[in-house]
């Protein structure tokens, strides 16, 4: 079963982020909070973790993963970011929006759209998520913790235990996430389109 560690959402102690962090190294999967929903999460260079990720999703290679960054200064490194794009994403974030972008030859293809070669990357606004990241150093490649027969996301870390809990290595319990996932921006086109209105709001888009 996985290990569960109930980690305070604004003051994260430290001593669980630590564990939490030595977990993900190891190539571990964790369930994690965010400020839309509870995700998967595991490092980009950790294959097999990526694989068992996408299992449980059941998900395949043309499903949209997502870089959870800790601030922009990841979004250069990983993903082709303009001037014009730079500005958007700036304004947005940190922020429940996914802004799908073309990728970097940093990022393996594995981690990639199979056929696009793009990759969804966003700023959350949440304690636990971000006091992870600090502490990595590095993205954590993501899905947003649903199944394709669920009505939505998971929201309550019991339940996720009782589903999941055999398949994931940490379940981190920071109370409720809600389950309205991100609102998704696609950037690889002159204009920006919203191909999922979620939690962020679209009024920019509509001025």
């Amino acid at each position: 079963m996985a290990l569960l560690l109930s980690i305070h959402p604004q003051n994260p102690q430290a001593r669980l982020i630590t564990r939490a962090v030595d977990i993900l190294r190891s190539g571990g999967v964790i369930v994690y909070p965010t400020d839309s929903c509870y995700a998967l999460g595991c490092l980009i260079g950790a294959g097999d973790a990526l694989e068992r990720l996408r299992k449980i999703r059941r998900i395949d290679a043309k499903h949209h993963l997502t870089l959870m960054c800790r601030d922009l200064s990841d979004f250069g490194t990983y993903a082709r970011v303009d001037n014009v794009r730079f500005r958007l994403i700036k304004t947005l974030t940190p922020g429940p929006y996914t802004f799908i972008l073309q990728a970097t030859r940093e990022l393996p293809k594995r981690v990639l759209h199979a056929s696009r070669k793009t990759i969804g990357v966003r700023i959350p606004d949440h304690g636990v998520a971000q006091a992870l990241l600090a502490a990595l150093g590095e993205p954590l490649v993501s899905a947003t913790l649903t199944l394709p027969d669920a009505d939505e996301p998971f929201d309550d870390a019991m339940e996720v235990e009782a589903q999941l809990g055999k398949l994931i290595d940490l379940l981190i319990d920071s109370g409720s996430c809600g389950t309205t996932p991100t609102t998704v921006v696609e950037l690889t086109g002159e204009q920006p389109v919203i191909t999922r209105v979620g939690n962020g709001s679209i009024a920019l888009f509509e001025q």
